[in-house]
C-alpha cells in the first residue's frame, strides 16, 4: 500500500532533521580541540587562542624566558638582592674596630686680652698694677692618630656575626628568588590553563548553539517540545555565563603575569615538567632539603649570628689597649701675645679597664644568650616546616600524575557516552537533556583535565622549591647569575669612598 502525501512529506522531514542532527555532530566533533600533545591538548588550544587574542607576536614566550625575565627584573627580588648588598657593609663596618681612626682639627679666630699685673707698691706703700691689652688672632692645628691593639675579641667576633647575617641575607633572597620564579611558573600555567579553557567554554557555546538550532528545527516539525528547546537555551545561556566568568579569570591571571614577570603575556608556548630535576623519593628529598633549602640555611647563619654576639657581649668585660699620637701646633696662643708659638707632639699608650658601669654589659650579655636560644629554636622551627613542605608538594604532584591518568580516561568514556547519547536520541530513546547533560559531562571531563596538568607542572615546580634547589643554576635559564660573593669581597676591603653598587 502506497502512503499518501502527508505521510511521504513527514518522512521526508524526519529524515531531514537526522541530517541536520547528525550534522551537528559532526560539527561538535570538528569543533572539538586536536589531538592532546604531551602536555595537554587543551593547553595546546590554549596557547593558540592566546595568540589569537593579543595577535601575531615576534617572538613565542616559553616557560624559560618568563622565569628569566622574572629572574632579572622582579621587583621584590631586586629588593632583596638590595638588601644583601646593605648587609655586605656590616662587614667592612665591624671590620673597622681595629682599623686606625686619624682625627684633624683647625680653629683660630680674633682675641682679646686685658692682662693686670702686680708693678710694685709707691711711696705709701700702696700696691702698683701695670695693665695691659693684646689683641691677637690665636690659631691651632692639630691631628691625633689612634691604633687599638686589644679591645677583648670584640672586633673579630663581630666581623663573624656580620657574616653570619650576610648570609642569612643571601639565603633570605635565595628563598626569594624561590618564591618569584615558583610564582612566575604558576602564573603562567594559570595563563595557559585559563586560556585552554576560555577556549573549551567558547567552542561549547557553539556546540550548545547547534544543538538549540536543531531542537528548535525538531520542535517545529513536532518531534520535540518546547520544554526542549527551554533546556537547550537554558544550557546556552549557562555556557555564555561561564565563558564570561572565564574571561575575567583569564584577565586575573594575565594581570597577575605581568606582575611577576614584567610583560603582558603573548605567545604562550606549552610548558614541560620539571620532575627530572626532582629527588627519586621523598625521603632523599626531606633530607636535602633539611640541609639546603634556603630557610633551613637563613635560620641555621642566624644561629652563627647569635653566638657571635654572645661573645662580642663578652668582650665588653676585657680591658682595651690603643697607641695613641697626638700632635698640635699652635699660633699666638699664650694669651694670643703676637709671635708665640707652641708645638706638642705625645705619643702614649691607654689601658682601659672596665670594672662596673652599672650592669649594662652583664645585661647586654643575658640579651645576647636569649636571643642565640630563640635563633636556635626558629631553626628547628624552619627544618619542620621544610619537611612538611617536602611531603606537601610531592603528594601534590602525585596527585596530579593520577588525576591526570583518571583525566583522560574520564575525557574518553565522555566522548564515547556523548556519541551513544546522541545517536540514541536520534531514535527517540533519549531525551534533549539527555544530551545536553552528556554535553556538558565531557566539557567538565576536559576542563579538569586541562587543570591536572597545569597542577602537575605548578606542583612540580613547588616540589623543587620544597627542596630548596628551585634556581635559576638549576632550570639552566638564558641569563646572568647574579654573584653575589663579589660585592662582599670588595665591601670587604675597601677603606675608602661613597660608590655602592647601584652608583655609576
Amino acid at each position: 500500500m502506497e502512503p499518501d502525501g502527508s505521510s511521504s512529506r513527514a518522512s521526508k522531514s524526519r529524515e531531514r532533521c537526522v541530517m541536520a542532527f547528525r550534522k551537528s555532530h559532526r560539527c561538535a566533533a570538528s569543533a572539538a580541540p586536536p589531538r592532546e600533545a604531551p602536555f595537554g591538548r587543551a593547553l595546546l588550544l590554549g596557547a593558540a587562542l592566546l595568540a589569537s587574542l593579543h595577535g601575531r607576536a615576534t617572538r613565542a614566550e616559553t616557560m624559560g624566558s618568563a622565569l628569566a625575565k622574572a629572574y632579572v627584573g622582579n621587583p621584590d627580588l631586586n629588593q632583596q638582592r638590595a638588601n644583601v648588598w646593605a648587609r655586605d657593609e656590616d662587614v667592612a663596618k665591624a671590620a673597622g674596630g681595629m682599623r686606625p681612626k686619624l682625627n684633624a682639627s683647625v680653629n683660630g679666630g680674633p682675641q682679646f686680652n686685658r692682662l693686670r699685673q702686680p708693678a710694685g707698691r709707691n711711696g705709701f706703700n700702696e700696691r702698683l698694677y701695670v695693665t695691659e691689652q693684646i689683641i691677637g688672632e690665636p690659631r691651632a692645628a692639630g691631628f691625633v692618630l689612634s691604633q687599638p691593639l686589644f679591645d677583648g675579641w670584640r672586633t673579630d667576633n663581630s666581623v663573624r656575626q656580620a657574616e653570619s647575617g650576610v648570609f642569612a641575607a643571601r639565603a633570605t633572597m635565595r628563598l626569594t628568588e624561590q618564591t618569584t620564579l615558583q610564582n612566575a611558573a604558576t602564573a603562567y600555567m594559570n595563563v595557559l590553563r585559563d586560556t585552554a579553557v576560555l577556549g573549551l567554554r567558547k567552542n561549547n557555546i557553539a556546540v550548545l548553539k547547534e544543538q538549540l538550532r536543531v531542537t528548535r528545527h525538531r520542535q517545529e516539525l513536532g518531534e520535540l517540545s518546547l520544554t526542549d528547546v527551554a533546556q537547550a537555551q537554558a544550557a546556552l545561556a549557562h555556557a555564555e555565563m561561564e565563558a564570561n566568568s572565564a574571561e575575567a579569570t583569564l584577565a586575573t591571571s594575565a594581570a597577575n603575569f605581568r606582575q611577576v614577570v614584567g610583560v603582558e603575556p603573548q605567545h604562550l608556548e606549552p610548558a614541560a615538567t620539571i620532575e627530572h630535576l626532582l629527588p627519586k623519593s621523598s625521603g632523599e628529598a626531606i633530607g636535602i632539603a633539611l640541609a639546603e633549602h634556603p630557610s633551613v640555611v637563613a635560620a641555621r647563619h642566624q644561629v652563627d649570628a647569635a653566638e657571635s654576639a654572645v661573645k662580642v657581649g663578652e668582650g665588653a668585660l676585657l680591658p682595651t689597649v690603643s697607641a695613641n699620637l697626638q700632635v698640635n701646633q699652635q699660633y699666638e696662643s699664650y694669651f694670643g701675645i703676637p709671635g708665640t708659638r707652641q708645638l706638642t707632639a705625645q705619643v702614649s699608650g691607654a689601658l682601659n679597664v672596665p670594672i662596673y658601669q652599672g650592669g649594662v654589659e652583664y645585661a647586654s650579655v643575658r640579651q645576647a644568650k636569649a636571643q642565640l636560644s630563640q635563633a636556635r629554636f626558629n631553626a628547628d622551627l624552619q627544618r619542620d616546616a621544610a619537611r612538611a613542605a617536602v611531603v606537601s608538594s610531592f603528594s601534590q604532584l602525585k596527585m596530579a600524575i593520577g588525576s591526570i591518568a583518571a583525566g583522560r580516561v574520564a575525557v574518553k568514556a565522555a566522548e564515547v557516552a556523548l556519541k551513544g547519547v546522541r545517536d540514541e536520541a536520534q531514535l527517540g530513546q533519549r531525551t534533549t537533556l539527555d544530551v545536553l547533560n552528556a554535553q556538558q559531562a565531557l566539557l567538565n571531563a576536559r576542563v579538569d583535565l586541562v587543570s591536572a596538568q597545569r597542577d602537575r607542572i605548578v606542583a612540580a615546580y613547588a616540589s623543587l622549591a620544597a627542596v630548596g634547589r628551585l634556581s635559576a643554576e638549576q632550570l639552566r635559564l638564558e641569563t646572568t647569575i647574579y654573584d653575589a660573593a663579589s660585592h662582599l669581597e670588595k665591601a670587604r676591603g675597601k677603606w675608602f669612598g661613597l660608590d655602592g653598587p647601584g652608583d655609576n
